[in-house]
């Protein structure tokens, strides 16, 4: 349903209301203890599964995130790399973001699960990243990103609430991340870029051996700062460290950690991680620690050499890389072997059966995963979607991510995203569907058009329509649809019913009397089925589309004072129907019970436009250049605009403001709410944005984007 309704919504609805509500969902996926705990079968050779380092090591909030992360990344897949970019990675560094308050030595449960949503994002976003992104945003993932995660990974004064368990799985999940990023970019740009980030991830097993030594006595932190280690108790205000949080630091960062993450960033990094990592002989000296107690039969005790050289040295006597599949397998992926620009070209090749249980070669030092699942790929280029974002949709859509939900006022910014081309005479009328997917059209060339309203392109692009029904024989007035049936209403002085999809005729409605021809018409909100229609001789007849005849018939007005109803609107709730006429006189009927409720001269002009809201609310425009605001039983106005140079001959509701427009091609905001003289904006179509007179207009309340008709036959979505 929510990949269905990301399609459906378009790429502002769907990361203003849907991607940012997954993106807070992710995080309860990883709150508690339980969450964090390691998935069944996964664990048979430690934590760390024998020295795999780029790895998928399952916690059960992994699995319970999975939907959600598949969502997220079909809204990205949908709209292209600017989700990535401009929507995920600024959330990700925003739950990752130091604590503002000072003092705090333990995280909340939810930071701590932020976390770990954070680097499992993290982690979807860069194998989807080109390379080119990828390095452009680099200095800003491991300045924002990388650093703060090891900040709290590292810090001897923040405990968490989940204790070890919660920082042996974040610093899992952070080295993986860290090994991937490693990967992409290669040996030169790791040096460049990620020494800080390595070298502070490898710094902590020196805190830890420094510790002690230095009385377990720590810095106080001051705000936006990582504490620091002082020699001297007397020289500054210090704390004495908790005893927990020591116990957490030992149970991640030890021998198992280091020879586990030491080994493959030093085959893949050569003697250059001797200078990004300082403390390379101790982490060296870790590492052999536990080589030895795993396998101390296969080592000589008076060997002098280190760790590290000794597994490379294993590796070269028997011809392999360390990051080598099967030696008679020529094609296996080595560092260095195939390079892309900056990037490691990984071979795709099947899943070998020396390959652990999670699909991951567990040799000593294997830092690339099999090729068996799309899952552990390096990269995942992402597909060249219609609707991805460029032009006037990425910088709309830029901008609309970046406005409160709570902000509910009509912005109007004249950024042309979508024009659609095909009507050969001016629009006369534009509804939008009731899902604001597709659009109808009607058009003084006799036709009817349904278009699609999917983003496409970069603002420039013509659409084409998806159905036309021609079977209309003047010009087409009015088009609405009948939500209860899922069908199509349109009138050129004969009413054509006709289904949507097909664009068969149903049934036809005519006037009863060719001289006293229908003048006006709107259709009843769901679930009625019924259909409104007013005649020349001021009568208004109700005629439902499933049985045949009239099924009610009511005159408004007597007499030719009154003259021509111009215009019909039905109240949200289908309890009354208020018809404006020509002379400006204004009718109300309760469908209940066929009595007038009210008529009064509301204008001094020809009404051209009426509509009904919510709250009992009218709101008329006429030709004598007001635009008025009515509650139904009460004599005077609620509020009255008058507009100084031209009529609002084409306007529409959005919450409590109307959006007018005027054959001056000038778009208007009015409150409903705010007794104000002016409105509230106004903007001056350019011509850039288009062309012709404003013939009519529709307001997308969802999308917030409006439809502009022209008497040049051209349609143009603008927000």
């Amino acid at each position: 349903m929510v990949r269905w309704l990301s399609a459906r919504l378009g790429p502002t609805v769907t990361s203003r209301y849907i991607a940012r509500n997954l993106l807070r969902l992710l995080t309860s996926c990883y709150i508690g203890p339980a969450r964090q705990q390691f998935a069944p079968n996964t664990d048979e050779n430690g934590p760390l599964n024998g020295g795999n380092i780029y790895q998928k090591r399952p916690v059960l909030g992994d699995q319970v995130s999975k939907p959600v992360l598949a969502c997220l990344m079909c809204v990205a897949h949908l709209y292209g790399e600017p989700v990535l970019t401009y929507q995920y990675l600024p959330y990700i560094s925003y739950l990752v973001a130091p604590s503002s308050g000072s003092g705090a030595s333990r995280l909340n449960s939810r930071k701590e699960a932020g976390l770990l949503a954070a680097m499992t994002l993290t982690q979807k976003i860069i194998v989807c990243l080109s390379d080119t992104t990828l390095m452009d945003i680099l200095p800003k993932i491991s300045q924002e990103v990388l650093l703060p995660v090891l900040g709290f990974l590292t810090s001897p004064a923040i405990g968490f609430p989940s204790g070890a368990q919660a920082r042996v799985v974040l610093c899992i999940k952070t080295i993986s991340l860290i090994a991937l990023i490693c990967l992409r970019i290669g040996q030169e740009m790791v040096q460049q870029h990620l020494s800080d980030t390595v070298g502070t991830f490898f710094g902590a097993f020196s805190l830890l051996q420094e510790l002690p030594d230095q009385g377990l006595m720590l810095e106080s932190p001051s705000r936006g700062e990582n504490p620091s280690l002082e020699t001297s108790p007397s020289d500054r205000g210090l704390l004495p460290l908790d005893p927990a949080v020591l116990a957490e630091l030992q149970t991640v960062f030890n021998p198992e950690m280091a020879y586990t993450t030491y080994i493959p960033f030093s085959c893949l990094l050569g003697d250059v991680i001797q200078t990004i990592v300082p403390n390379h002989v101790l982490i060296e000296r870790l590492a052999g620690l536990y080589l030895e107690s795993m396998n101390p039969k296969s080592l000589h005790l008076a060997s002098q050499e280190p760790a590290v050289n000794a597994v490379c040295a294993d590796a070269d006597t028997r011809g392999l890389d360390p990051f080598s599949g099967h030696p008679e397998d020529s094609r296996s992926g080595t560092f260095g072997s195939v390079l892309v620009g900056n990037r490691i070209q990984v071979p795709v090749e099947p899943q070998h059966d020396g390959a652990g249980s999670l699909g991951f070669c567990t040799r000593v030092g294997g830092f690339a995963p099999s090729s068996a699942s799309e899952e552990n790929a390096l990269k995942q280029d992402l597909p060249r979607s219609a609707h991805m974002l460029c032009g006037n949709w990425l910088a709309y859509w830029q901008y609309e991510i970046g406005v409160s939900q709570h902000d509910s006022r009509f912005h109007f910014h004249q950024i042309k995203l979508q024009s659609f081309s095909g009507h050969l005479g001016a629009i006369k009328c534009v509804a939008p569907l009731g899902t604001e997917d597709f659009f109808l059209s009607g058009s003084k060339d006799k036709t009817v058009r349904l278009w699609p309203l999917y983003n496409c392109g970069d603002g420039t692009s013509e659409v084409e329509p998806r159905l036309t029904y021609t079977q209309h024989k003047k010009s087409v007035f009015f088009v609405g649809q009948l939500e209860a049936a899922q069908q199509v209403v349109s009138c050129d002085g004969t009413v054509h019913i006709w289904d949507q999809f097909t664009g068969k005729l149903v049934r036809t409605f005519d006037a009863l009397d060719s001289k006293v021809p229908i003048t006006a018409m709107t259709t009843m909100p769901p679930p009625h089925s019924s259909i409104s229609v007013a005649s020349a001789d001021s009568v208004l007849r109700f005629f439902d589309h499933r049985k045949p005849g009239i099924q009610h018939e009511f005159r408004l007005a007597s007499g030719a004072s009154a003259g021509l109803i111009r215009c019909l609107a039905v109240s949200p709730s289908g309890r009354s129907v208020v018809a404006g006429f020509s002379s400006g006189f204004v009718v109300l009927l309760d469908t209940r019970t066929g009595l007038i409720l009210r008529g009064w001269p509301a204008h001094e002009g020809d009404i051209l436009q009426i509509k009904a809201a919510e709250g009992n609310m009218l709101i008329s425009s006429s030709s004598d250049h007001s635009l008025i605001v009515w509650k139904e039983l009460e004599q005077k106005p609620l509020h009255q605009y008058k507009s100084a140079s031209d009529p609002v001959h084409a306007f529409d509701l959005y919450g409590s403001e109307v959006v007018t427009g005027t054959v001056a091609n000038k778009i208007g905001v009015y409150s409903m709410l705010e007794p104000l003289a002016l409105p509230v904006s106004t903007t001056k179509l350019s011509s850039e944005n288009f062309r012709g007179t404003l013939t009519s207009l529709a307001v997308l309340p969802t999308k917030c984007h409006l439809l502009l008709g022209s008497d040049n036959g051209v349609i143009r979505l603008l927000a």
